[in-house]
């Protein structure tokens, strides 16, 4: 099995605070005075940091201790490297009854971004993949990539249309499909982690689990600065967002390039197999992590008169983008 996907950080958190835990009911104020408490680790293959700025160092650490429990939980839902966990279950098996709740969740919210983007996003993608990276992977392998009747084959066990689930069982209805969740399962732990520091009275904050949701305002009263790295430049920053209550997700091509042609990378299009080259790199702004995170990985693979035809109908949305040629742009509902 190919090890865990890891993608270059595209995604600069900027200003010196970065956190802030503010009281709940009947709880003292840690106010943005105390030292700040940080994690950094690893999430499904991605780095993430978790910061918050406390009084009560003890307190903080117990509110990082929730999260990580958290994340871990879900690790063990989403992951494909993981032996143990429910999705490699479901694709070994083919089906999975009593599923967590969160996978059922998930599965359904990529059905229904598959219908919102025209199947431009779909979890089962994964048999594409895999065989994309197994072709790769052998010694003189063909830049062209796998043989036509390969890619045709792969292609036949693509389809959200063969996915069956409901709360007690989850079924791929066609031999030799499997699901991927790399596009979105970043965006959902961040998601959860984030509700879960909101339910402790944390208001004022950010999370950054692959994905950046933040939570208020800086403890300032400024909105949080989110920098997006150049991808030709890595360090160098071409755009700095003003975030409120908003999380940002960014894909691009550029992350894992299969072949020395750069024909394929990881992003591919469940309709065709291959992958697109619109964007050198593509920012999807969202009221939360799991819609920006599915967005961006859709619209990499979608021209712009699509991608605004997706707006039309999520005018919450906002993407910023870096076109092939260079040239840059901000699209959103008109």
């Amino acid at each position: 099995m190919p090890g865990p996907l890891t993608r270059r950080r595209i995604i600069t958190i900027a200003g010196a605070a970065t956190g802030l835990c503010l009281p709940g009911p009947g709880r003292q104020a840690g106010a943005g005075t105390g030292a700040l408490t940080e994690w950094q680790g690893t999430v499904l293959g991605a780095v993430g940091t978790i910061r918050l700025h406390h009084s009560d160092r003890a307190e903080a650490n117990r509110l990082i201790g929730l999260a990580l429990a958290e994340a871990r939980r879900l690790e063990e839902v989403f992951s494909l490297y993981r032996p143990d966990s429910a999705l490699v279950a479901l694709n070994r098996h083919g089906a999975l009854e009593a599923p967590p709740a969160d996978l059922v969740r998930l599965l359904q919210e990529s059905l229904d971004f598959a219908e919102l983007t025209g199947g431009a996003f779909d979890p089962t993608i994964q048999p594409l993949w895999r065989l994309l990276y197994e072709h790769f992977q052998q010694p003189g392998a063909d830049p062209a990539g796998p043989p036509a009747a390969a890619m045709e084959a792969a292609l036949q066990r693509v389809g959200r249309q063969h996915l069956r689930l409901n709360r007690d069982r989850i079924v791929l209805a066609k031999r030799g499909m499997a699901i991927t969740l790399n596009g979105i399962a970043q965006g959902y732990i961040t998601d959860r982690v984030t509700e879960l520091l909101r339910a402790e009275g944390i208001t004022q904050t950010i999370v950054d689990l692959g994905e950046v949701r933040v939570l208020g305002t800086r403890p300032d009263g400024h909105p949080w600065r989110v920098g997006l790295d150049d991808p030709d430049a890595p360090g160098r920053l071409w755009k700095t967002l003003d975030l409120v209550d908003r999380a940002v997700a960014t894909s691009g091509g550029y992350g894992l390039v299969f072949g020395p042609t750069g024909r394929f990378n990881h992003i591919l299009d469940p309709r065709t197999g291959r992958s697109a080259h619109f964007y050198r790199s593509l920012s999807v702004v969202a009221p939360d992590a799991t819609t920006a995170d599915a967005l961006s990985t859709a619209f990499t693979l979608m021209p712009e008169p699509a991608m605004e035809a997706v707006l039309a109908r999520r005018p919450d949305i906002a993407v910023h983008l870096i076109r092939a040629d260079g040239s840059t742009a901000l699209r959103q509902a008109a």
